[in-house]
């Protein structure tokens, strides 16, 4: 059964098929009205382009908090994310920093209700760069 729920002011759906699990840390689907906002992949540095450390953990707390920054802009929030994709230079590295990306995530995005992707890749454009996150979020009509 589908089951929905409540985004702030956002009317959104978490698409879960019947008879699947609920997954633990993202939503299968996200069915939702409203203006599309679109941020391009953020990576580790800060707005200056300055990356202040090589630890996935780190990297990715500030990833997300260029998302917000971006969203910000759009007069988006967090919890308006519908949809991210993480690229990762090596999955085990992501694996092991698992509960301090799990603290950053809930500090700065929130609950796991996006749809979400994780891809390993050979590498990312900037070279210090260990995570790369690219999201859609929508804005209530």
């Amino acid at each position: 059964m589908n089951r929905e729920m409540h985004v702030n002011t956002n009317e959104a759906q978490v698409l879960l098929p019947p008879g699947w699990p609920r997954p633990k840390g993202y939503a299968n689907g996200v069915a939702v009205n409203g203006r599309h906002v679109y941020v391009a992949g953020m990576i580790g540095w800060d707005a200056e382009g300055v990356f202040h450390s090589d630890d996935f953990g780190v990297q990715t707390r500030q990833a997300l908090t260029n998302i917000v920054d971006v969203l910000r802009e759009a007069g988006a929030r967090p919890e308006h994310i519908v949809r991210m994709t993480w690229y990762v230079v090596d999955k085990r590295e992501y694996l092991a920093a698992g509960r301090e990306v799990g603290a950053a995530f809930r500090e700065l995005i929130g609950a796991y209700n996006a749809a979400m992707t994780a891809v390993e890749v050979k590498s990312l454009i900037e070279d210090r760069a260990r995570v790369e996150i690219e999201c859609t979020a929508v804005l209530p009509q």
